[in-house]
C-alpha cells in the first residue's frame, strides 16, 4: 500500500524527504500519525524515525523550511513547527533516531542504544502505532516513497478494530505499564476492543501501574474521559482491575443494597451515564472562560455523586437516602483533585460548584417555585449556570422514556424563567450597589460583626425582592436596618 499521493498534499514531507536523501539517511514517519492517516482521522502531530541522527535530519529540515528547531540531546530527538502549506495549518514534526530499549525489572527507564527500523517498531506498544511510511526517493532506497511498511499487521488490526500489543504483552506492560491505560484510552477513543491476550495481560500486571507518575496516568484518564463514549473506558478499566488502583473512590460507588425489599439505583454505572449523557449531547454547553471548559464539565459529572456511599442511609418509611452528599462531595473534590494532580484553580472549583449545587435546579422545577429561588440560584452558580444545568440534564438516567421527557420540559421551564428573571434583575455577576465599605462610612463603623449584618441583611432583600439592588432602593433599606439595630447615619 502506497500514500504518496497523500503524503503529497503536505509539501512538509518534501521536504524531509529532500533532506533525508541529501543526508543519505533512511526515514520514515512512524507511530499515531500513520494510524490516523489509515483511520482518516485528522492529526497534527507527526513522528519522524531515521536511520541515523534524528537531531542532524531536523536541523537539515529546519533550515529549508527557515524555521527553528527545538533540540533535545539528553534524549536524542529534536522539534520543529511547520505551518505548510500556505499557512493554513500548523504541523509538529518530532525527529528521533531509530533505537531499541532494554529494561532493568526494577527500573521503567530503559537503556537506549541505536538500532534499526526493526528494532524501533519492536519497541512501540500497539501493533496499529508500530506502521511506518517510507519518506525517501533515492534510488538506492530499499523502499519507495509512501510505501507502508507493517511487520505486526496493524493495518488488519485497524481493519478488524483490535488493540494488540506487537510483541508478548507481559514484556510490553512491564517495560511501561503506562501502556496498560494507554491500551483502554484507545480502546475507548477509536471505540476498538482490545484483544484478549492482551487484556488478560492488563489485568495479571495492574499492579505495575502504581509505579507511574500521577501526572502520567491522570493524562491518560483525562483523554478517556474526552472520549466519544467515556464510560467504555470506564468499564475497561474497573474490569482489568486498573480502577481500583488510581480511582478507588470511583469504585466505592459500586454495588447495590437492599433492606426490607428495598434498593438504590447502582450509583457507579448511574454515574458513567451521566458521563456519557454529558459526552453525547447535540451542542457543547457555552461557557465564560477558557475553551477546555468541556473536561472539567466531565470531571463534573464523574463527581457529582461522590459522596453517596459515605451519606447512605436507611429509612424504613422512605428507604435509601444521600442527604448531604452535595456538600461532602464538594468538600471532597480538592482532595481528589490534589491526588490526581489536577489543577486546584478555577478549574477546580468550576467542579466543586457544579458538585454542590447539581441538586439545587431539581428542587426548582416545581410549578409554584419562587423568584426568590431562582434569584439565589443565579447568584450562588454564576457564569457556570450553564454548565449546572448541562449537568442537571445528563443526570435523569431514567428507563422510563416518558419520565425522562417530562423531567427535560420541567428543565425547559426553569431556564426559561432564569432567563427572564436574568433579563430583568441582571444578577449573574451580582454584587451589591452597597458594599461593607460604604456601610462602615455610613454608620462610622469599624470592621465588626454588625457590619457583616447588615451586608447580609441587604444581600437577602435583594434576592427576595424586596429592594432593587440599586442606590435608589437599598440606600433607604440599609438606614432602616441601622436603626433597627440602634445605629445612626453620621453627618
Amino acid at each position: 500500500m502506497n500514500f504518496s499521493d497523500t503524503l503529497h498534499k503536505n509539501p512538509v514531507f518534501d521536504v524531509i524527504a529532500q533532506q533525508a536523501d541529501a543526508l543519505g539517511v533512511q526515514t520514515y514517519v512512524i507511530g499515531g500519525f500513520v494510524r490516523d492517516l489509515v483511520l482518516g482521522r485528522p492529526s497534527k502531530d507527526i513522528d519522524v524515525v531515521c536511520i541515523g541522527s534524528g537531531i542532524a535530519l531536523a536541523e537539515a529540515v529546519g533550515k529549508a523550511l527557515r524555521t527553528n528547531v527545538a533540540v533535545f540531546p539528553n534524549f536524542g530527538t529534536a522539534m520543529l513547527k511547520s505551518t505548510v502549506p500556505a499557512g493554513e495549518e500548523e504541523w509538529e514534526v518530532e525527529f528521533v533516531g531509530a533505537r531499541k530499549e532494554s529494561y532493568r525489572s526494577d527500573s521503567r527507564k530503559p537503556i537506549v542504544e541505536d538500532g534499526t527500523l526493526e528494532d524501533d517498531q519492536n519497541r512501540r506498544d500497539f501493533t496499529i502505532n508500530a506502521m511506518g511510511i517510507s519518506l525517501n526517493r533515492n534510488a538506492n532506497s530499499s523502499t519507495a516513497f509512501g510505501e507502508l511498511l507493517d511487520p505486526f499487521e496493524g493495518l488488519k488490526d485497524l481493519k478488524r478494530k483490535i488493540i494488540r500489543t506487537p510483541l508478548n504483552p507481559d514484556i510490553t506492560f512491564s517495560d511501561d505499564p503506562l501502556r496498560m491505560m494507554r491500551a483502554i484510552r484507545f480502546a475507548s477513543q477509536l471505540g476498538f476492543d482490545i484483544e484478549p491476550d492482551t487484556f488478560d495481560a492488563i489485568v495479571r500486571m495492574n499492579e505495575r501501574i502504581t509505579i507511574v507518575s500521577r501526572e502520567r496516568v491522570t493524562d491518560e484518564l483525562n483523554k478517556i474521559i474526552l472520549s466519544p463514549t467515556p464510560s467504555y473506558g470506564f468499564k475497561l478499566l474497573y474490569h482489568a482491575g486498573l480502577l481500583e488502583r488510581i480511582f478507588p473512590e470511583l469504585i466505592a460507588l459500586k454495588g447495590v443494597e437492599t433492606i426490607e425489599g428495598k434498593g438504590h439505583k447502582d450509583n457507579f454505572y448511574h454515574t458513567l451515564q451521566v458521563l456519557d449523557n454529558i459526552a453525547s449531547r447535540a451542542e457543547p454547553t457555552k461557557y465564560a472562560g477558557e475553551a477546555d471548559n468541556e473536561l472539567w464539565l466531565r470531571w463534573a459529572a464523574l463527581l457529582h455523586d461522590i459522596a453517596k456511599p459515605a451519606t447512605k442511609r436507611f429509612d424504613q418509611k422512605v428507604g435509601w437516602t444521600f442527604h448531604g452528599h452535595e456538600d461532602m462531595g464538594s468538600r471532597w473534590v480538592p482532595g481528589i483533585f490534589r491526588t490526581m494532580k489536577l489543577p486546584l484553580n478555577e478549574h477546580m472549583r468550576f467542579v466543586q460548584r457544579l458538585v454542590r449545587l447539581h441538586l439545587r435546579p431539581i428542587a426548582l422545577t416545581k410549578e409554584q417555585i419562587t423568584d426568590s429561588a431562582l434569584r439565589r440560584l443565579l447568584v450562588d452558580a454564576g457564569d457556570d449556570l450553564e454548565g449546572l444545568m448541562a449537568l442537571c440534564r445528563a443526570d435523569i438516567t431514567s428507563k422510563n422514556y416518558e419520565r425522562v421527557q417530562k423531567h427535560l420540559r420541567n428543565f425547559d421551564r426553569v431556564e426559561r424563567k432564569l432567563q427572564d428573571l436574568e433579563e430583568r434583575d441582571k444578577l449573574r455577576s451580582f454584587q451589591p450597589v452597597i458594599t461593607g465599605e460604604f456601610i462602615m462610612e455610613t454608620f462610622g463603623l469599624p470592621p465588626s460583626k454588625e457590619v457583616g449584618e447588615l451586608k447580609a441583611a441587604l444581600r437577602e432583600a435583594i434576592l427576595d425582592g424586596l429592594v432593587t439592588n440599586t442606590l435608589e432602593d437599598a440606600y433607604p433599606f440599609l438606614l432602616e436596618e441601622g436603626r433597627k439595630r440602634g445605629l445612626n447615619a453620621v453627618a
